[in-house]
């Protein structure tokens, strides 16, 4: 089973946790293209009704196209379940999101969810986490000076950028700093350290967070209770 299958099957198989009624935060990501796409298939056979609250635009729209209702998270006042993919996982379901600049918009809506599931495919899955560089959204204002504190600090910082070479912007036109660790042995730690740094706006390490974690393989998929 080729990669892009094994997303499509993570995506079909937590569409099976999405309930009538609820408020569903609706992540971004290629993976979770395959979950709007079997969520947007009951909506119109089933007549599910759930409001989405998405993580980018471009979620919000492919939502709105498959007839799905959107609503803003500050137009909610819940959210029954997310579901998103993520970069890395590591051995304790620790994650690394971000790969889609939109981890701020992820973990705002992550952390008011009720209930959080990750759909990925295998090579998502490993030891540690940090072979998939960090991505930090900063502020421009003094992005130059934390780059260099960053690159002081062993980080191996590098500024995300696009085809023309400008700055890769967020959601809230903020840059991306990615850090090229390699390896990262005490996440919670790293977490504490990149949290006192003034200039970051928000990182992608998702600690302690997701409770239900879904693998696509070449058998299918396989489903993971972490908390």
């Amino acid at each position: 089973m080729d990669k892009e299958l094994m997303k499509q099957v993570a995506g079909q198989e937590a569409v099976k946790y999405i309930k009538d009624g609820m408020t569903v935060g609706l992540g971004t990501g290629s993976t979770v293209k395959y979950l709007l796409d079997a969520l947007g298939k009951r909506v119109a056979k089933e007549g599910l009704r759930i409001i989405g609250v998405p993580t980018s635009n471009r979620s919000a729209k492919r939502a709105r196209d498959l007839g799905i209702d959107v609503k803003s998270i500050d137009d909610v006042d819940h959210i029954d379940l997310t579901v998103d993919g993520a970069d890395q996982i590591d051995e304790n379901f620790q994650g690394i999101k971000g790969g889609g600049v939109a981890h701020l918009r992820e973990k705002i809506v992550a952390i008011n969810s009720k209930k959080n599931i990750w759909i990925v495919d295998k090579t998502k899955m490993a030891k540690n986490l940090g072979s998939f560089p960090l991505p930090l959204e900063v502020t421009p204002y003094g992005s130059t000076h934390l780059f260099k504190r960053l690159d002081d600090m062993g980080y191996q910082p590098q500024f995300r950028t696009n085809a023309k070479g400008g700055h890769v912007l967020t959601h809230a036109d903020n840059y991306i700093i990615d850090l090229k660790m390699h390896s990262i042995e005490h996440p919670h730690e790293l977490e504490q350290i990149l949290n006192n740094l003034t200039g970051i706006v928000e990182h992608g390490l998702f600690l302690d967070m997701v409770n239900t974690v879904i693998v696509g393989n070449e058998n299918g998929s396989k489903t993971y209770q972490a908390r």
